[in-house]
Formats: C-alpha cells, sequence, structure tokens
C-alpha cells in the first residue's frame, strides 16, 4: 500500500490504472479509522480493482469555534487499518495542497441542507460537497463509499452528484456500532468513561422509538417527545436536536407512513462532544 500526498502524483496512478481498465473505488474519511471506517474499506475492495482512501481533516466543515484542531490524527494508525481492509492508496494530501490559496469557488446543496447538521453547523454542508467534489475530481472514482451514520451527509452528496452528473455512483452502507450500540465514531475518544456509558442513550432511544412505532405511535410530535424524554434522563446529555423527516429528501413529516420511508436522527452534546445517530424507518417497518 502506498501513501500518496500530492494531486499531480495521486492523478499519474489513478490515470495509469484506468488505462488498465481497472473499477477504482474511493472512501473519503478524515481520519483516525475505525471499524466503520473499515467495513466501507472491506466493500470497496469486494466491489472493485483498485482502492483508494483519502486521509483529509478538512477545515472547510469547521466551524470557527468547533473542534478542528484537536480533531484526532494518527497516520501511522490510519495506515495499518486501511492495509489490513484492502485499501491499495492513501490520499494524504496537507491543506496547502488542497487549498493551495482560499477558494473562491465553493459547492452547495441548497434545501437538503437547511434541517438537522446543516442547521446547527451553519456552512458545514458547503465544506463537506466542496472538498468532496474536489476529491471526486482529482481521483474519478467509479464507486464512493459513505457510512450513514451520517444519513444527512449521504443524501447531500448523492444529490450533488445527480445535479452536477458527476459519473460516480455512491454506495450507502450500514452503520456500525459498539457491543452495546454505540454508533463508531472518531469523536468518541473525546468521551470520559461517565460519558461514554451515558451515550449509549442514543442507540437505546432509536430502539424505543422503533418499538413505539409497532405500537401504533405514529404521531411525529409525539415520537420526538417521547424519545426527548427518553434522553433525557440521563444527566451530561444535551440535546441539539430530535428531528423525524422523510428519507433521502429530508422534509419535516407530521406522521409516519407505510407508504414512505423516514428518519429519526440525532444529535447530542456530551460537554464539549457532539455526537450524531439515526434510524431509517423503512415501508415495511410501519
Amino acid at each position: 500500500m502506498e501513501v500518496i500526498t500530492t494531486i499531480s502524483e495521486i492523478r499519474t496512478r489513478i490515470t495509469k490504472e484506468r488505462k488498465a481498465g481497472k473499477v477504482i473505488s474511493l472512501v473519503p474519511t478524515m481520519g483516525y479509522l475505525h471499524r466503520g471506517h473499515q467495513s466501507l474499506i472491506e466493500k470497496a475492495r469486494a466491489e472493485s480493482d483498485l482502492v483508494v482512501v483519502s486521509i483529509f481533516v478538512n477545515p472547510l466543515q469547521f466551524g470557527p469555534n468547533e473542534d478542528y484542531d484537536r480533531y484526532p490524527r494518527d497516520l501511522e494508525r490510519d495506515k495499518v487499518i486501511a492495509e489490513v481492509a484492502g485499501a491499495d492508496l492513501i490520499f494524504f494530501p496537507s491543506v496547502n495542497e488542497m487549498y493551495p490559496v482560499k477558494p473562491k469557488t465553493y459547492v452547495e446543496v441548497n434545501e437538503l441542507t437547511n434541517q438537522l447538521c446543516g442547521k446547527s453547523r451553519p456552512g458545514h454542508f458547503r465544506g463537506v460537497t466542496t472538498v468532496v467534489s474536489k476529491l471526486f475530481h482529482i481521483i474519478q472514482p467509479d464507486f464512493a463509499y459513505f457510512g450513514l451514520k451520517d444519513a444527512q451527509q449521504v443524501a447531500v452528496i448523492q444529490q450533488m452528484v445527480e445535479d452536477l452528473n458527476m459519473p460516480v455512483t455512491i454506495v450507502p452502507c450500514p452503520i456500525v456500532r459498539e457491543e452495546d450500540g454505540l454508533a463508531l465514531s472518531s469523536r468518541n475518544v473525546y468521551l470520559t468513561s461517565e460519558e461514554r456509558s451515558q451515550a449509549t442513550i442514543l442507540y437505546q432511544s432509536l430502539q424505543k422509538a422503533k418499538e413505539w412505532i409497532g405500537e401504533g405511535i405514529t404521531e411525529t410530535k409525539k415520537l420526538k417527545d417521547r424519545i426527548r424524554n427518553f434522553i433525557e434522563t440521563q444527566p451530561l446529555a444535551r440535546i441539539d436536536y430530535v428531528e423525524i423527516l422523510s428519507f433521502p429528501s429530508l422534509e419535516p413529516v407530521t406522521e409516519i407512513h407505510s407508504t414512505s420511508q423516514a428518519i429519526i436522527a440525532l444529535a447530542v452534546w456530551f460537554d464539549k462532544t457532539r455526537l450524531i445517530d439515526n434510524l431509517i424507518i423503512n415501508q415495511n417497518e410501519v
């Protein structure tokens, strides 16, 4: 496995591989890889000839008071995990390589970014779609793999690809969890032992919501109130949002119907650590 740090070098390598007829996959990450990332790489390995993992902590998607500077970074650890999972190349550019000057051009998806994390973190998704667009232009993958833990991100990127006719297939992949249900995240490392114990309330509340829907409680206001009350049983949990929307259109719904797909999305703070989780309700579950 190679680590490539410049755009010119990765483009030269990709051109060579494409001329050889290889199917190319990209797994975009911000590093500090965990089993969730590993599952994406393994799926890409099974479905393509060349697997590229990008590792880039993108400053454009962090707000001024967010955790860009302290975001965990460990390239040597990431290299081991990526290679074991089946990666062929790591693209590891510097900030100066990706943004040699302050950009004047951005990619922005409207409407889908007006709620959930887009509402809580203004400008976040503009940073995400801009850097992902750059990576798609640099790597030109046939497939790109994204975890559904950030389901809004998946919906936004799919919309960008569709609207701009980008020749890449987005492959959404299931959330990977710890044994107690906590969704894997690079930010979990920030949690104290007590916060880590209480953070399982996100997954538990989603499972409770699924039970309540099965019992016939499908009015979204009632469901959201129940979920909020359940999360608030943990004293360290501070709710950012609890929302129920259509998926992937991310439009408000007043009731969960058997004829459509919905998402229950959560964001909860534990001190300075913000965790997200979600549950996508399919038609056969209502």
